[in-house]
């Protein structure tokens, strides 16, 4: 269990999944945030409080009694939950022992406290000084399966201080997550409980953001790095995952193309195992380059694999290159890989993020539930 607190109300952005299927803690969000501001944010993990038989009056009553703890009116504690989806959740623990949590002032426990299957806490900070005052953004996040670009597929809390008007602050969400939460995958499902939320107590004493001048867009690209850095953690993190892949696609038509490329190159089973293995096997890539929808000219595609160690190309102009097998199998080894991709066709590019896919993951998804 964890609780978000602050002082005073916020101004509050929020983007939810695109699952057509949503947990009740969301649905019930949706019609808390009418008049787009919260003071607190409850989060329980290991039950989601979805498609369950009291999923709303849970959620309700989950609500209530972080409102009474705190003190404050219900309608401004919004609700999330993580875990499994179809079972009951014993709201009746949380009524009865909430009063027992003790609030602190720093986030690593509550960074820790909202974890399923991850295997490490998911932080992110950066400061940006707006009109002299400095402005703070921190942000949690999980997320390590059931994580596809449809949202951003986990559940993310950022706090600010920053003074802004609720439409620039929810622009700001919405741009940042179609560049960073979206742009990640780990296993090709999105859940019912993917959210991200983005509070803005206006306490760093800027004048309030009320136009997209200037000040705006220095917050809106120091959120981009805080939600940048916790995108990569959630990839890096991936059920079972044993290294980082970093899919770049460059001198592309336009955005759009290369991030249809990279997304499905990042998703691909075969190019996630293939990564595992440690196999430079290219002709993956290619192929699921060739399955996006997106178009291009495959005799105009080059790929090479990079990290720490290397570098080496393995297709040009859409054909394979001699290479060494053990060099690319060494570079394959790292913790971190690139996957490097020129259409050289224009001057867009895209970054996407995933992981490998190893025998763990069916391991922990395989008995999951019981």
């Amino acid at each position: 269990m964890a609780l978000i607190y602050s002082s005073v109300p916020c101004q509050v952005g929020a983007v939810y999944t695109k699952n057509v299927v949503k947990a009740d803690p969301l649905l019930l969000n949706k019609e808390t945030l009418k008049n787009h501001e919260a003071q607190a944010v409850i989060v329980n993990s290991g039950n989601a409080n979805a498609c369950a038989l009291h999923g709303m009056e849970n959620a309700i009553r989950e609500q209530k009694a972080a409102a009474k703890f705190l003190d404050i009116a219900p309608d401004q504690v919004l609700v999330a939950s993580t875990g499994v989806i179809g079972v009951e959740l014993p709201v009746e623990c949380i009524e009865e022992n909430l009063s027992s949590l003790q609030l602190g002032t720093t986030i690593e426990e509550a960074a820790n406290a909202i974890m399923t299957t991850d295997t490490t806490e998911k932080i992110a900070e950066a400061t940006v000084v707006l009109d002299g005052k400095p402005v703070r953004i921190l942000g949690i996040c999980k997320g390590s399966g059931m994580i596809h670009p449809n949202m951003g597929t986990m559940l993310a809390f950022i706090l600010t201080d920053c003074a802004i008007d609720h439409t620039l602050l929810q622009k700001a969400l919405l741009d940042n997550t179609n560049q960073t939460f979206n742009r990640v995958s780990v296993d090709g499902d999105t859940s019912t409980n993917d959210m991200c939320l983005v509070m803005a107590n206006g306490l760093a004493g800027n004048p309030t953001i009320v136009k997209e001048d200037e000040s705006f867009v220095l917050f809106q690209q120091a959120l981009k790095t805080v939600m940048e850095s916790l995108a990569v953690q959630i990839a890096k993190d991936g059920e079972g995952a044993s290294r980082l892949i970093t899919c770049r696609v460059k001198e592309a038509k336009e955005e759009d193309q290369a991030e249809t490329l990279a997304k499905a190159v990042v998703s691909s089973s075969l190019c996630k195992a293939a990564m595992f293995g440690h196999d430079a096997n290219w002709g993956r890539v290619l192929c699921a380059m060739g399955y996006s929808g997106a178009e291009f000219d495959p005799a105009l595609v080059d790929v090479a694999f990079a990290s720490a160690c290397g570098r080496v190309e393995v297709c040009a102009q859409g054909k394979g290159v001699p290479f060494s097998e053990e060099l690319a199998a060494a570079i394959l080894s790292e913790d971190e890989i690139d996957i490097e991709i020129n259409l050289h066709e224009g001057n867009a590019e895209c970054t996407c993020w995933g992981c490998d896919l190893t025998y763990d993951y069916v391991k922990i998804n395989g008995d999951y539930r019981t």
